[in-house]
């Protein structure tokens, strides 16, 4: 069974708003002065000066003093890090966050020795005094720390283009003074309901620092083989193959012996779902080159997919579309959560799928094909010059100054097609052609992407309307007359054409697959130098 994507993430459009590099500055909030001493969240407040003061001694952008004003203004000038009792609880965890960041994402810009050594002395006082300098200074200095680090930890590298980096899903912005505000109301606790960035990120931040900790401590060498072992086989490979099955956690333990068995079969084929491979349970060329893999390519590829997961907002609750492209795969929720998924072929490597987001509104039954120019110019009117029936052979027909084919059984879109208008011409369809749904590397068409099961798409998008049965909806597939049907209101569902070549599934396991349009590449090359990840050679 096809492992579920979890990145699914992701996405709803309503969250979503582009980032310009002219982005206006955040209007500051205005002072909440209903906030006193008889109803705030702690005794101590910070006189507004103090602030004004900080300010223009610490060295910072207009973006991070401006949502310190709002901070502090929203809560009419209360310590946020500090009680009369103590430091605040949630200062360690902060602190901790922080440094895991720092530990992998490997950017030690946000170490802060002054602010380290500040936090540890007053970390044993018992009676805080607000007009302390040094508590001022730190409870600022913590805010000021809280805000830096949100906008790397959360936002992404903001040096990066995203268009690009072929990527036109429009790139969300951090609100990262309502993150701090959320963090301090809930003293840090249940920190996955409010973090700011996607549960795919964590997850795969989990599975980085494993790695991290198999590049430091195992001595990797690429397994040059291309033997086919399988159930039964005897072999000195065999002793190897386990331990580097145990070290990903395919294999729960190893043994001495050479022998292939039904346990070690077992996670064979979990390793080559994992990787996209077809789970056969054999080994073979592909399935060598994907365990020679190094610890530093995976980790690189992990990097630069977290690197786009926080380009996303949260996973909505909302009923949507994904495609993930190098994974060939639809999946399909409601209500946030996975109702089922389909196999897909996308575009071709000189064809590729762009990715983008949209709005699936349409319906189309028996439809046309308007060939696209590009196809009528490389293929229709070569084929109408070396046979003049060419297009009463292949069901076609001159509409205007066009062609197109005709609905029916052969037409390349098959019997149904889903349109969410964009620019790019990309949109879902059936197909005749389904024997290339068996391959495990389907990147074979002109860029709109074919569904395995149209039907039960179809049938999904119009299962609030009982007018439109599955009988109903079969008949329509065949009638060799193009019907549009309109999805309106709640029915209208977004589309996100998505990129993710490393992810962690449902049930829990780290995937990989190829990076079918070099896109990590391109990438790998901005986050880490020149260096290109060898996994997707």
């Amino acid at each position: 069974m096809t492992h579920k994507i979890c990145i699914a993430l992701l996405l709803s459009l309503a969250f979503f708003s582009c980032r310009d590099k002219t982005e206006k500055t955040k209007e500051i909030a205005v002072r909440d002065t209903t906030i006193t001493v008889e109803n705030s969240f702690t005794e101590l407040f910070v006189d507004s000066s103090a602030l004004l003061k900080f300010l223009e001694t610490v060295p910072h952008d207009d973006s991070t003093a401006n949502r310190m004003r709002s901070f502090y203004n929203q809560r009419n000038f209360q310590f946020a890090w500090f009680f009369p009792d103590g430091m605040a609880e949630f200062v360690p965890t902060f602190l901790s966050l922080q440094n895991d960041y720092i530990h992998y994402a490997g950017d030690s810009s946000l170490y802060n020795a002054p602010l380290i050594s500040a936090v540890d002395s007053l970390a044993k006082v018992k009676k805080i005094n607000p007009n302390d300098p040094l508590v001022i200074k730190t409870e600022l200095q913590l805010t000021r720390q809280f805000l830096l680090y949100s906008n790397l930890a959360y936002s992404g590298d903001s040096k990066l283009n995203t268009q690009e980096l072929d990527w036109f899903i429009p790139r969300r912005k951090l609100d990262a003074v309502s993150f701090l505000d959320s963090l301090v109301k809930n003293k840090g606790q249940n920190l996955a309901s409010y973090e700011p960035v996607n549960r795919q990120y964590n997850l795969l931040k989990k599975y980085l620092l494993q790695y991290y900790q198999i590049q430091k401590d195992y001595p990797w060498t690429a397994i040059e083989s291309s033997k086919k072992l399988k159930k039964g086989s005897s072999d000195t490979l065999v002793g190897l193959l386990k331990e580097r099955l145990v070290l990903l956690g395919d294999l729960q333990e190893t043994d001495s012996t050479n022998v292939f068995d039904s346990t070690l079969t077992t996670a064979v084929k979990q390793f080559q779902r994992r990787v996209g491979l077809k789970p056969s349970g054999e080994t073979g060329p592909a399935f060598f080159r994907e365990l020679s893999v190094s610890p530093t390519d995976r980790i690189h590829q992990m990097l630069i997919n977290m690197e786009r997961i926080r380009w996303m907002p949260a996973s909505p609750t909302t009923d949507y579309l994904l495609v993930n492209i190098p994974e060939f795969m639809l999946h399909v929720y409601e209500k946030g959560k996975l109702s089922f998924e389909m196999n897909v072929v996308v575009g071709s490597e000189a064809n590729s799928t762009v990715i983008f987001s949209g709005t699936l509104n349409q319906v189309v039954f028996s439809p046309y094909w308007n060939v696209p120019a590009s196809i009528l110019k490389k293929e229709i009117l070569p084929g109408i010059k070396r046979n003049p029936n060419y297009l009463a052979r292949h069901n076609m027909e001159w509409n205007g100054g066009s062609v197109r084919q005709k609905p029916g059984k052969s037409n390349s879109l098959g019997l149904v097609k889903f349109l969410f208008p964009n620019s790019y011409n990309i949109y879902l369809h059936d197909t005749p052609s389904k024997s290339l749904f068996g391959e495990s590397q389907r990147a074979f068409s002109h860029g709109c992407i074919r569904l395995s099961e149209p039907k039960k798409l179809a049938e999904f998008l119009l299962r609030r309307d009982s007018t439109w049965t599955s009988e109903k909806i079969g008949q329509a597939m065949n009638a060799g007359k193009e019907k549009y049907v309109r999805l309106r209101g709640e029915n209208e569902i977004p589309v996100y054409i998505g990129y993710f070549t490393a992810w962690v599934d449902s049930e829990g396991k780290l995937n990989f697959r190829k990076d079918v349009y070099g896109h990590d590449k391109k990438m790998a090359r901005r986050l880490f130098g020149e260096q290109d990840l060898a996994s997707v050679e």
